[in-house]
């Protein structure tokens, strides 16, 4: 499926900013199911310097400085993508996960020795027992990995009720645990970090995901969602992607822009700014299928 996606980020200030750095991940990345067709962004006012290049983990990253006062900031990113679903996996035909968390631990090949920069606590995901315990429920000795990946998927999705406005990104992986409340990002920092208590290599995904509108309605641009989901590593099978916010494996409907640890390694907008003042922030994405 081949999409034109459109990200706007409107910055709105109560007074003027005399200077402004940024760094943004906001062109999406050609993966194994997915290629990037073309990208751009347009900033406004336009930037004094711009630097165009991949992070540590291969993501598209721009960097940029605003050096005009500015009151208002537009950030649009456009970007058309070809996105294939996944083969048939069979889950149950995974590695035991006890076998999986061994060759992590001393790792032969380049495979497992890049999937190892994974399996550690990071920045947003923090591990304690609370978590481990959480985890094992699904990990029971000898089970497949890949199919207790998904028993995972489906606790958090019927465990934890979707809330906005209870969390934010930096809300600790332990307070999402006690309260079984949050958002997508909340529900992939969860899993991730029960994946890493058991010694696994786990990925945060930050992409786009295609909403459908209600029956009789017609779908209204921007109404389309940022979106995170996890990718954990499997032999054979490579990194296979879950959405524990609605209990899926990814398909042609989910759209990566970036992964990395966890939602710092990602964020789509980051910097800081001189001046400013309070300030408002406005975000429209919409995903439109071609064919």
């Amino acid at each position: 499926m081949i999409y034109d996606v459109n990200h706007r980020t409107r910055f709105e200030y109560a007074q003027a900013v005399s200077i402004s750095h940024h760094v943004l991940h906001l062109s999406p990345r050609t993966a194994p199911r997915q290629k990037c067709l073309s990208a751009a962004i347009v900033v406004d006012p336009a930037p004094t310097v711009r630097k165009d290049g991949r992070d540590f983990y291969g993501n598209p990253i721009t960097h940029l400085t605003v050096q005009e006062p500015h009151a208002k900031l537009l950030v649009h990113s456009r970007a058309r993508v070809d996105v294939t679903g996944p083969g048939p996996i069979d889950l149950e035909a995974s590695r035991p996960w006890e076998e999986v968390a061994g060759l992590l631990l001393g790792p032969t090949d380049a495979e497992a020795l890049e999937a190892c920069r994974f399996a550690f606590a990071s920045p947003y995901v923090g591990i304690d027992d609370a978590v481990h315990d959480f985890a094992v429920a699904s990990f029971t000795p000898g089970r497949p990995l890949l199919a207790a990946a998904m028993e995972m998927t489906n606790r958090i999705y019927n465990g934890f009720e979707y809330r906005g406005g209870v969390t934010d990104v930096s809300t600790p992986v332990a307070q999402v645990l006690s309260s079984r409340t949050g958002v997508c990002q909340d529900f992939a920092h969860l899993q991730v970090a029960c994946l890493r208590s058991l010694g696994l290599a786990a990925r945060y995904v930050s992409g786009y995901l295609l909403t459908h509108p209600a029956a009789g309605q017609e779908k209204l641009v921007g109404a389309d969602e940022s979106h995170a989901w996890i990718s954990v590593w499997c032999p054979v099978n490579g990194w296979v992607d879950f959405d524990p916010t609605n209990n899926c494996i990814p398909g042609d409907e989910h759209i990566v822009l970036a992964w990395g640890r966890d939602y710092g390694d990602v964020s789509p907008i980051n910097g800081f700014m001189v001046g400013g003042g309070s300030h408002a922030i406005s975000v429209s994405v919409d995903v439109a299928p071609q064919a």
